[in-house]
């Protein structure tokens, strides 16, 4: 468990580490370049540095957690990686089906897999797993439709790096899109225009937006206000055994 400075979400937590690049939103991985960094750094979890790794002694972690935590899944990795077990993918939901206090956010860019496993039934799905897709130009939009027909409760885009317009989306199924621009050395950089119609298109469909940042090489410089603005929303969420909860 880490604290994270990630503006969507509380914490990190990593049963799961390293990674495969596979489309152009991954070009500058700022988990592969944390990895090498927490190698030299002599960090046992990231002596592969980048390469797969199975953590399953951090799989424990979420039961001790004293208060409701908002967590991003595997924020140095992605838990549908093809050489990922599907039995430690089902440990990992076990994990989050047993501590239904929290809230547990996944983000994939393998739709497929996700899909896969989603229909032959081999995840257990409850209200507090937020499954998510990166969706960062019009070339991997097929995303979003396969995400749509998974039976995740909570479903959300992620539009980060957005390194190209997206187009017109099917929104149906979406409770929740995020925006933002690369940061980096060399950051790619994003359309006003790219946003604005992705704001548009969700205000309207009632889809919660928000919009982390403009990115750049100096990404606290450049900010977060689109159109003067801060866009913080977040999904509205409705808990079985606690009714309405308040997110931030």
């Amino acid at each position: 468990m880490k604290q994270s400075k990630i503006e969507w979400t509380e914490l990190t937590w990593n049963p799961i580490t390293g990674c495969t690049k596979i489309s152009a939103g991954c070009k500058f991985c700022y988990a592969e370049v944390m990895s090498k960094r927490l190698k030299a750094m002599g960090v046992e979890k990231y002596q592969n540095g980048f390469k797969l790794a199975l953590h399953e002694n951090v799989l424990a972690e979420p039961y001790t957690w004293k208060h409701p935590k908002i967590v991003f899944v595997n924020s140095m990795s992605d838990l549908f990686q093809k050489n990922v077990p599907v039995e430690f993918i089902q440990n990992v939901f076990t994990v989050m089906n047993e501590n239904p206090q929290h809230v547990f956010q996944i983000l994939t860019k393998r739709a497929d897999i996700l899909l896969e496993y989603d229909q032959a039934k081999q995840l257990k799905w409850t209200h507090n797993i937020w499954m998510g897709v990166s969706v960062e130009d019009d070339r991997v939009k097929d995303r979003i439709k396969l995400l749509s027909k998974s039976k995740a409760k909570v479903k959300f885009l992620s539009c980060e790096p957005l390194i190209g317009p997206i187009g017109k989306m099917n929104l149906t199924k979406i409770d929740w899109v995020i925006v933002g621009g690369e940061s980096g050395r060399k950051p790619r950089p994003m359309n006003v225009d790219w946003v604005l119609d992705i704001k548009e298109q969700c205000d309207e469909s009632d889809v919660a937006f928000f919009f982390k940042q403009w990115g750049g090489t100096n990404k606290k410089k450049t900010g977060r206000l689109l159109n003067g603005k801060t866009y913080d929303e977040m999904p509205s969420v409705v808990e079985p055994t606690h009714g309405n909860r308040k997110l931030f």
